[in-house]
């Protein structure tokens, strides 16, 4: 089940991918759920085009492209990233492409959203 929102340009976000590409939306929907199933209290907003999560400062987000969905991370060059699944060469920002809802345990997306706050 997604995690509701009251926010309607995240209402208006999600429909409109929904109605493009079901995929992604499946894919934006599940990353949501486990960003908020780790963190219950953390915040959304829509910024840069996609939905941006703080908690005491914007720690993650999440983007639809056209070819794949983006995970971003605000400091994912400190994260444990032991198989070097990360993407990005930022000084502090690291990201995930999803292409798929296989892809969100296939490259371990929860293993990333749990460090956050670390």
């Amino acid at each position: 089940m997604a995690t509701k929102t009251t926010d309607i340009k995240i209402i208006n976000f999600l429909d409109s991918i929904k109605m493009l590409d079901i995929e992604k939306h499946k894919i934006l929907a599940n990353l949501r759920e486990l960003i908020f199933d780790s963190f219950p209290d953390i915040r959304e907003r829509m910024q840069y085009g996609g939905i941006l999560f703080s908690l005491n400062e914007d720690v993650a987000g999440i983007f639809a492209y056209t070819h794949h969905v983006s995970l971003e991370f605000g400091h994912g060059a400190n994260f444990n990233d032991p198989n070097n699944i990360l993407e990005g060469k930022g000084k502090y920002r690291r990201h995930l492409k999803v292409t798929s809802l296989d892809e969100i345990v296939k490259k371990q997306a929860i293993f990333y959203i749990q460090q956050i706050e670390n």
